[in-house]
Order: C-alpha cells, then structure tokens, then sequence
C-alpha cells in the first residue's frame, strides 16, 4: 500500500479504522445512537469554537456545499460568489442549480482575497442574500482570511457560507468569532477520517432565512431543514452511516486530545515551502499558503504525471496534480491531518528531490 501524501483523502489512524468496524446497530430506532450523533455534532461544535448547530450529513464534502446552497436559495436571489480559484468559481453552480442569480467577484488566484477591495466592491454593491468562500481552495492551495471577510460581508447585511472542507483543524476557524453563518466540512482532510461525510454549522440567522422561504427547499437529501427537531423527535430525516459516524467521532477525538495540532500544521507547512524554494522549485501562489496543502509549478524539464508517477513506482509516496485550469501544471504535496508528521515529511522530500534529479530538473540543494 503507498502512503498517502493528497491533501485529501488523507492517512486514517487505527483508531478510526478500529471505530468503524464496531458491531452496527440501527441508526433508525437505537435512543443511544441519537445519543451519540447529538453528543458528536456537539464536540465538532466546541473544536470549531461556536455555539451553533452542527449536523453531520451522509455524503462527501461536497454535499456540504450543495445543501448550504440549496436550503438558503429561493429563485431569483442575488448571491455573491467570492472567486479566486476552481472551488471558489463552483459555488455558482449550486446557486444557480437552485434558481439563485450568482455574481462572481473575480481576483488574483495567486493571492487572497483583499478585504479592503472587497469592501470598496460592497459599498455600492451588497444586494445579496447570502455570499459563498473557500477558506482553503485545494487546487491552488490558495487561503482566504476568512476572521476578516466574513464580518465584512455581515457588516453589509449579507450572510456567510464557508467551504472549510481543507482548511479546518489545519488552520484556525472560530465560527462564531468570524460569523460564519453555514460553514461546511468534510471527513477525509485535515479531519482524517474516510471519505463519505461532511458536517455543516448552521447559525440562527441562517434557520431564520430558511424558515422565512417563500418556496419550498427544492431538494430532498440537500435540505438542512429536514433535521429540525430531529433528537426531540428521534428521527433522522434518512438512516445514517453509522459506521461512517463511529469513525469520524473517533477522528474527532483525536483532533480534541491533539494540542499542537495547529502549530505542527503551520511548522511543517513552512519547511516544506522552504524546502522546495531553496531547491529552486518555484511555489504556484505568490501568497496566502495554506498550512494544510503546498503547491508547486511542473518543472520545463518534465511534466506532471512523469512525477507523479515516479514518486508513486519508485517511493511507494502518492501525491496529487490538480484539475481544471491547473491540469498538469502543478503538483500538489498534501500535509494535513494524519500525513501532517515529520517522518512522512522528511520522507516525501526525500524522494521527491531524488525523483526531480531523476527526471533531469536542475535543483539547487536538497
């Protein structure tokens, strides 16, 4: 098996794996299971440090994204879509799915978004109901300052949905200090659990805005409506993955007890940038590097799969590329969650610099 160095999914502890080969019960009707799923979305709660709700969905990350969209847009709503890389622009999608008018507020994607341009922006345009943010756009690993953007954005009357799916527990989110109104994240990144889950915080504000819909929510599994009152009624709107939910309380568990999570994120993300500059490996952001992922341009002398490839066949080390825009152009070294050590690290740049060497790249040092 090669080790997983992705910025997700990433490397799963025992204990997860352990967790989610307990004996099954049924989700549907067992009083302890709903027990343990409240007790669950209420630790996730206190590690993102707000007071909201936390509901854990069956579905990747993904799904996350779609029933913000879904259980917040009405047709003709104006929504800002705060764009500056491939996840950023997608959030469209979903509003306009839903019958919602998206406006892209398009920048840099090598930089982060400017709270000061984007205030400029807002002062003669805040019509909008809500607006969407990538905190972490994996595909760049570009990061967005969301403690600052997100109270911009409510100064101006506008509700907040954040896409923290690579970014939380590798970066620090303080839901309530920023005034993230549906902030989304996923089991298989920084959170090291297996894919097949995301959790969504919801605010006051944001059930007040569903609650008030002149139309239906026009999706079924999407709609964060659904589970209202689901513990007092001890109904789940579908059966839940209770395996799924056995591993990520686990995971979550293990983020709870881990006290330099944020710190060894930050330490190891630095090394890894400087490795690669010293190395004269040019780093695709100009600015705002995430600590949960680190990308960097395909050297002239090769291409992206020869290193992907070569790191995977020759040092049993699985990394990324990326898609859309960037196909091929860059490669993407994933160190968050459980990859997030210096054993794998030290091991990854190992053989990534003998893997350059090989494919004919001029490197400066190792």
């Amino acid at each position: 098996m090669y080790k997983m160095m992705t910025p997700g999914p990433t490397q799963v502890k025992e204990n997860v794996r352990l967790a989610r080969a307990r004996e099954c019960g049924n989700p549907d009707i067992d009083k302890e299971f709903f027990d343990f799923y409240k007790e669950t979305c209420e630790l996730i709660s206190r590690l993102l440090h707000t007071e909201n709700e936390t509901l854990i969905l069956g579905g990747e990350g993904i799904l996350g994204l779609e029933a913000a969209c879904a259980s917040l847009t009405e047709p003709g709503d104006k929504v800002l879509v705060l764009n500056n890389g491939i996840f950023g622009e997608g959030f469209a999608d979903f509003v306009s799915l839903y019958g919602g008018v998206p406006q892209l507020y398009t920048v840099d994607g090598k930089n982060p978004i400017d709270a000061q341009e984007l205030e400029k922006f807002l002062q003669n345009n805040h019509d909008y109901k809500y607006a969407t943010l990538v905190h972490c756009d994996t595909p760049s690993g570009i990061l967005n300052d969301i403690a600052v953007l997100c109270p911009l954005l409510k100064k101006y009357g506008i509700l907040t949905v954040v896409d923290a799916v690579s970014s939380m527990f590798g970066e620090q989110v303080r839901v309530d200090d920023a005034q993230i109104d549906i902030l989304c994240g996923g089991s298989q990144k920084a959170v090291s659990a297996p894919p097949g889950l995301t959790f969504v915080t919801v605010s006051a504000q944001a059930k007040k805005a569903m609650a008030e819909r002149k139309t239906p929510i026009a999706s079924f599994y999407a709609n964060l409506k659904l589970f209202e009152g689901y513990y007092e009624a001890q109904w789940f709107p579908y059966t839940m993955p209770i395996s799924d939910i056995y591993g990520l309380r686990a995971a979550m568990d293990n983020i709870a007890a881990d006290t330099d999570i944020l710190a060894r994120h930050a330490r190891l993300a630095g090394s890894c940038r400087q490795s690669l500059t010293q190395a004269g490996v040019k780093l695709y952001l100009e600015s705002g590097f995430s600590n949960t992922v680190t990308v960097f341009e395909v050297p002239k002398e090769t291409t992206a799969q020869a290193i992907l490839d070569t790191m995977r066949e020759e040092h049993n080390i699985l990394l990324s590329g990326s898609f859309g825009s960037l196909a091929g152009k860059v490669v993407r070294i994933g160190h968050m969650g459980s990859n997030a050590n210096e054993k794998d690290m030290a091991e990854t740049m190992e053989a990534l610099w003998r893997t350059l060497k090989k494919l004919g790249v001029e490197l400066k040092e190792g």
